[in-house]
Parts: C-alpha cells; structure tokens; sequence
C-alpha cells in the first residue's frame, strides 16, 4: 500500500480542516516547505498538495509554495485545488506538480475533462471523487451534486482513467477511521484501479485495516500532525501497530 502525507495549504500555511470546514481551520506549520522536506526526511517519496484556497478561489492561488517545494524536493507531487481551466492545469505542471487532481471540472465539464485525457494522457491526472454519503461534492467541498459515485468513476474508468483519489468528507480531519466499506465496494467494482483512501485515518491500526482491504494507497495528514502517528526508524506507529513508511 502507498502511503502519501497531505499538505493543505491556506495563506501559505499548512493546515487542516474538519469536513471541509474552512471555518474549522488549524494550522499546523507556518511553511509547508519545511513540512515537506521533513516528510521527505522520513522516508515517505510522494506527497498530495491541496490548495485550499484556490479550491475556494475557483482557480489556483498558492503557486509559489508548489514551486517551493517542487523544487526543493525530490517528492513526486500530486497537486490538486482550483484546477479549473487549461491555463490553471499548465500552470500546476509547470509549477512542477506530476500529476494533478481534477475533481469538480470532471463533475460538471465531463467534455473539459476528457480534453484534458487526450492531451496529458490519463496516468498524469488523478480524479477528484470526494463524497458525502457516496454523491459527489464540488468547489472545495462547498456544493453538492447529485451524481452518484461508482457511475461516475466508470464513466472516466472507460476514458483510460485508473488514479483515483477518493475522499469520505463526512470522516476528513474527524480521526474517526477511514471509510473502508466505500473503498472495498469501489474495488469490487474496478479491480484494477489506483484508488487512494482519503478520510478518517487516526492511528496505524487504520492503515493496516486499509491495507488488509486492498486499498491500493492512502492520505494522511491529522493523525501525524495531531502526534497519534509516531514516525521513526522508517516506520509508523502508534502503540503496538508499526507499518514501514516505504511503500509495501
């Protein structure tokens, strides 16, 4: 399973909300560069970036903390948030991201979206499915649609699309245990999709729960900030549970 660290960056700090909540906000370390690099440190080789505020914004706002720490790491970046229009993906590529989340323009401009297939190709985009109660939100979680989930990764399944992030909004920040019944139902649908678990993850008893799923990855970022993961010696912990930062 790979283990991807989050960093959601508002005002160029990295912080962390409950639900979406940009009113439930905290901040964790005023430079997300710094955070990265420690990451690094820690044996952990990707990491997923989240511009909140261009989530907000509708279009990408914290570029030179992407270029930062494109550039000051070897991480393979994947950044996602306010990606709306061909200009803001160029941008993120080439603010050195690797591959970026598209979750709203696949909700609401399939045609944009499947433009962007053909001209990136679909291993460099990862599709945005964050959910409450399996149907679809949007615009940094701020709206809610009407499409279900699993029709909507077929549909995108079918363009070539195998790199899936999907997030469980009513457990994000919450430290309450991912939604494994979501994920393993995902999977029995499409056996061979990249899908990464997002949400809930409180401890390394939640990891390996993942884990024993097949859950292909995971992001994770509270229960590290918040100390209920210990990493050391190129491992998490927390309390008996150990899992190996590297990728299993």
């Amino acid at each position: 399973m790979e283990l991807i660290p989050a960093i959601d960056i508002i005002n160029g700090q990295c912080v962390r909300l409950t639900k979406g909540d940009y009113q439930q906000k905290k901040v964790y370390s005023a430079d997300p560069v710094s955070m990265a690099r420690q990451f690094e440190a820690m044996g952990f080789s990707r990491l997923h970036v989240v511009d909140l505020d261009g989530a907000k914004a509708r279009h990408i706002v914290n570029t030179q903390t992407l270029r930062d720490i494109t550039s000051q790491t070897s991480l393979i970046v994947d950044f996602g948030g306010g990606v709306k229009t061909d200009e803001d993906l160029q941008l993120a590529f080439s603010s050195g991201a690797k591959m970026v989340t598209v979750g709203s323009v696949a909700v609401t401009q399939p045609e944009l979206m499947e433009k962007w297939i053909q001209a990136y190709g679909a291993s460099r985009l990862v599709l945005g499915a964050d959910v409450r109660q399996r149907r679809l939100s949007i615009n940094g979680w701020l709206e809610d649609s009407e499409q279900d989930i699993l029709p909507f990764i077929r549909h995108y399944y079918d363009s070539g699309i195998r790199n899936v992030l999907c997030t469980d909004i009513a457990r994000d920040g919450m430290l309450s245990g991912p939604s494994v019944d979501l994920y393993r139902d995902i999977m029995e649908a499409f056996p061979d999709l990249h899908l990464i678990a997002s949400g809930g993850v409180s401890c390394v008893a939640d990891l390996l729960e993942l884990q024993k799923a097949g859950i292909p990855a995971v992001v994770f970022g509270k229960a590290i900030y918040e100390g209920r993961i210990q990493l050391e010696n190129g491992m998490l912990r927390s309390g008996s549970d150990e899992i190996p930062i590297k990728n299993l």
